[in-house]
This record gives structure tokens, C-alpha cells and sequence, in this order.
């Protein structure tokens, strides 16, 4: 076994220098750090693992991440019930689930998916969420959002594009005065004006990020295993739900108490869900449905017909 015996002190060690090591792409604890493993083809078909889950926590770190690599490709996980979920996430080494993280693959070189996102902006709480449409490919970072007409901001459609205007997007307000589309910063007045965050920050790599730069202070504070683990079913998506209770809150952390619901399918985060050193949810996010796709250039042309710039 990999660490049975450690005390406290010397996992929140190993912890802290994984997350460390995870920014320069090294090893920690004996587990190996990848920076861009290729996403599995849709299609292909894994064999179920043939540790049971409840032996899991048994194994050395490196083999719970295997385990979990492909109990999550075969289908094995999501079929587990809650407890099991919940038993089999609690009984693992605290290294394995960040080194799964950033085993990846994070996210797909490109993909459509669809959201929920609801954002406290100026201590305002909106009634209604925004429900958006997002079409991302990498290398370079290329993004479409349309928001849905069952949400906030119903109509608006942006387009980025870092190969043509890294600090630019090109979008229009929407709605039924359907204002002329134009240039804008992607940190303006204008888009801060409906979130906290820009444009590069939409799909499931900017949470991976987020949970692996946290990590770090979170191990640092000692907070070597996350508060609370349990499954949820929000909106529809079922996910492994980890809670970390910050000891101090903002602004030393992103939120004072955060959890990020883990897709039990891929290695990454499908919900968010942030709280502000008051206890007031200040961030909820739904990744409902993502499917991989290859795009063409006219996906972040603005002339696209199917679009209304």
C-alpha cells in the first residue's frame, strides 16, 4: 500500500507538493502527472475494473487513480448506488482524487454543451438563471454562447476568437431591442456588467483549473480531505459532491465554503456551487449536457447565417 502509515502533517505535505508539482507537470507521492491526456473516443469500449469498490481504498495511490480512470470510462461508477459512492469516495487516499483530476483529460479538444449559470453581480441574487448554449474548441481558444430563451438574457450571442483579438469579443446584447452587435473587452463594463468571470473561462477546463489552484491552499490550510462528500442529483445531473469549509474564507480562498460536483463519467466537474464568507451563495453553475464535436471555421464566424449578429 502507498501511504497507509503517514501521519497527518506528512500527507498535508505530499498534498501540498502534488498541487505545486501539478503547475510545473512533476510527480508527487509516487503518482504521476499528465498535463494532456487525449480524451477517450465516445465509442470505446473499457472493461469494468476488477477491484471491487468497496477494496478500493486498499490500493496504492496510483491504482485508485487507475481504478477511477476506468470504473468512470466502463460505466462502473455511475451505476453505483450513493452509498457505495459515497463509501468508495471517502475510503480513497487523499491524493487520488486530484491526481485523477489532472490525470485528465479535462475537458475535449472541442465540444458543445449546454449550461446553467447564476451569478451574484453586485450583491444582487438574479431570479432567474442564465440558461446558455457554449461551442468551444482549443489551440486556438475559440468560443460561441448563445443564451436560451428559458433563461436570463435571452438572445445574446458572443463570439471569441484568441487567433483574431486575444482581448476582444464580438457580441450583441440580444432581446427585443436586439442591439447592434460590436466589439468589447472581454474585462469591459459591458461583460463584467453580467458576470464575475470572461469568456475564457466558459467550459469544464476553467473549474479543473480552479479546483487544482485551490487545492493547493486548501492543503495548506490543512484541509487534507474535503468536509463533506455525498451525492447529489441537481438539475438532473448526478454527481459525486465535495464540500471544503474554508478556515478563513475570502479573499485567502475563491469562496468560503465551495463544492464541485465530480461527473461520474470524465474527470471533471459538471456543478459548482459557491458561498461568500456570510454563508450567501454567490456562484451556481450546471454543466447539463456536453458532447464532443468538431466545428468548422464558420462556427466562430460571426457571418454564419444560423446566427443573429
Amino acid at each position: 500500500m502507498t501511504h497507509p502509515l503517514l501521519s497527518i502533517p506528512r500527507r498535508t505535505r505530499i498534498l501540498t507538493q502534488l498541487f505545486a508539482c501539478i503547475a510545473i507537470g512533476c510527480a508527487a507521492g509516487g503518482v504521476s502527472a499528465q498535463t494532456s491526456a487525449p480524451a477517450p473516443a465516445e465509442n470505446t469500449t473499457v472493461s469494468a475494473p476488477s477491484t471491487p469498490a468497496a477494496q478500493v481504498g486498499k490500493l496504492p495511490v496510483e491504482q485508485q487513480v487507475q481504478w477511477l480512470q476506468r470504473a468512470a470510462q466502463s460505466g462502473t461508477l455511475e451505476k453505483l448506488d450513493d452509498t457505495q459512492l459515497v463509501s468508495l469516495f471517502q475510503s480513497l487516499d487523499p491524493l487520488t482524487v486530484p491526481a485523477y483530476i489532472h490525470a485528465g483529460p479535462n475537458g475535449y479538444p472541442s465540444y458543445e454543451f449546454t449550461m446553467s449559470r447564476t451569478e451574484r453581480i453586485r450583491g444582487n441574487w438574479p431570479d432567474k438563471p442564465d440558461h446558455m448554449l457554449v461551442r468551444v474548441a482549443h489551440d486556438p481558444l475559440r468560443v460561441y454562447a448563445k443564451w436560451l430563451p428559458d433563461g436570463a438574457h435571452s438572445g445574446q450571442e458572443i463570439i471569441y476568437d484568441e487567433s483574431k483579438r486575444t482581448d476582444e469579443m464580438y457580441g450583441h446584447l440580444g432581446g427585443l431591442l436586439n442591439v447592434m452587435p460590436l466589439w468589447t473587452s472581454i474585462t469591459g463594463s459591458l461583460a463584467r456588467a453580467q458576470s464575475n468571470h470572461t469568456v475564457r473561462d466558459l467550459g469544464t477546463e476553467y473549474i479543473v483549473n480552479q479546483y487544482l489552484t485551490e487545492g493547493k491552499k486548501y492543503a495548506e490550510a490543512g484541509l487534507i480531505k474535503p468536509n463533506q462528500t455525498e451525492v447529489k442529483t441537481i438539475d438532473g445531473v448526478r454527481v459525486v459532491a465535495f464540500t471544503w469549509d474554508t478556515p478563513t474564507g475570502r479573499p485567502a480562498f475563491y469562496a468560503k465554503k465551495e463544492t464541485l460536483g465530480l461527473d461520474l463519467r470524465h474527470p471533471w466537474f459538471r456543478t459548482v456551487e459557491s458561498y461568500d464568507n456570510d454563508g450567501k451563495i454567490f456562484e451556481k453553475i450546471i454543466i447539463e449536457s456536453i458532447e464532443p464535436k468538431t466545428f468548422d471555421d464558420s462556427t466562430f464566424d460571426p457571418k454564419n447565417p444560423a446566427y443573429k449578429f
